[in-house]
């Protein structure tokens, strides 16, 4: 994968890659399992009142977070843990990238495999940014998950949508995975809300390129009210995510589509205490009055380890638009996958701050997102997305066989009617 297998005095594990698909404990083949490190116990926990003894392994966004809600934001610390591998096929493809994969168009476009990052060894801050764009998943996804925006006012709005991805490019047969440079699209979506009332039976579906210089992400919209199929305007960049707009199409999994507005720096790899093995969060026996606090999620279901990951940064460039003017991005150098978040405004101040609780899947032997949490400084509101307790059968589903018709706008009307 590109990272060095020997831990680290401060407390960072070794490599071990003693579990693949299967830990000690594991009671199904898919679906909700606490993982193997649920009897742990916290070595400490970093609040306001020690921040400083710790801070060289923090986030200028975790310390902000602190420094604003001693009361309910705080970091519970376990042992580090780099245990998992991922499957032959996923490392050969690596291996293969670091040959050969290189930056096109600009940056706007790659080469090499698809099915995990292209540049275990980074160079440069867009070559290290695609790696976060494109990292190793699930082949799909399908989850039905609630959305729950907490205001500092103390009320909740809530939303409820239906959503799956297909990625063909993470598929465990050679012949369907393709190379980036002769593949059109990255991923398909599909979303369809089912509350709030406002949004109810809205259907969204589309795909994202994989050559930002040839097209942007193409997506299409059901709305009840017309009863019909529209093209939708550019939902990539700063484009608001419904049902409130917390945070931004390119905000998920901290970042995601065209790298074009930025200038991107590769400041380097440092250890910090990130989230990981964020197992419990995930939990149908939690309710969300167990899982949500007044400014962030309950502590006391969050797991923070102390990792080395690579820092990234993006400045906006002159002449270019988003809201945010600059954004620090910290990627797991195990996985790639970016688990925090640090946002500035305008007057580049820090104004949001976003992580996102990652858990192993067993179905897939790849690390899938849980809860993501969208921290707006300014406001003292948040929102929490990807939140499946309550889900019932409709758990997170990875690996399942898709069809690219299902996201086709023909399926929009179809989903809608």
């Amino acid at each position: 994968m590109g990272a060095p297998r020997a831990g680290s005095p401060n407390g960072v594990a070794a490599f071990t890659g003693k579990y693949l698909d299967s830990w000690p404990g594991l009671k199904a083949p898919h679906g909700f399992d606490p993982g193997p490190y649920v009897d742990e116990q916290p070595l400490y926990v970093v609040t306001r009142d020690n921040l400083d003894e710790h801070a060289k392994w923090l986030t200028q966004g975790q310390k902000a977070l602190l420094k604003a809600y001693p009361d309910e934001f705080r970091l519970r610390v376990f042992p580090s843990h780099r245990d998992f591998r991922r499957h032959d096929w996923v490392c050969d493809v690596v291996k293969f990238n670091a040959r050969h994969a290189q930056l096109l168009k600009n940056g706007l476009a790659v080469s090499g495999q698809i099915g995990a990052h292209p540049f275990p060894f980074p160079k440069s801050g867009l070559e290290a940014i695609w790696n976060v764009m494109v990292p190793h998943r699930a082949r799909s996804e399908s989850v039905t998950y609630d959305i729950a925006n907490v205001y500092a006012s103390g009320q909740t709005a809530w939303g409820r949508a239906e959503f799956r991805t297909l990625q063909e490019g993470f598929s465990p047969h050679p012949q369907r995975r393709g190379r980036f440079d002769d593949t059109r699209v990255s991923a398909y979506f599909f979303i369809k809300f089912l509350s709030p009332d406002r949004e109810k039976g809205q259907v969204a579906v589309g795909f994202q390129p994989n050559a930002f210089h040839q097209e942007a992400t193409q997506a299409w919209q059901y709305l009840p009210g017309l009863r019909r199929v529209r093209k939708a305007p550019e939902v990539g960049f700063d484009y608001p995510v419904p049902p409130s707009g917390m945070h931004t199409s390119d905000d998920d999994t901290i970042f995601n589509g065209s790298p074009a507005r930025y200038d991107w720096k590769l400041v380097g790899r440092g250890e910090f205490l990130v989230p990981y093995h964020n197992f419990g969060i995930n939990d149908p026996a939690l309710s969300y009055a167990e899982v949500l606090g007044k400014h962030s999620i309950n502590p006391e279901h969050f797991r923070y380890e102390l990792h080395r990951v690579w820092i990234i940064e993006g400045t906006l460039k002159e002449g270019l638009r988003h809201i945010y003017k600059r954004r620090t991005i910290y990627a797991d150098e195990d996985s790639w996958l970016a688990l925090w978040g640090d946002n500035y405004d305008g007057r580049d101040q820090l104004w949001r701050v976003s992580m996102v609780g990652y858990f192993m899947s067993q179905e897939t032997a790849s690390m899938h997102r849980g809860v993501s949490v969208y921290h707006d400084l300014t406001s003292g509101d948040y929102e929490a997305t990807y939140l499946s307790n309550q889900a019932g059968d409709a758990w997170w589903r990875l690996g399942l066989p898709m069809q690219k018709r299902d996201f086709s706008p023909e399926a929009a009307a179809r989903a809608g009617n």
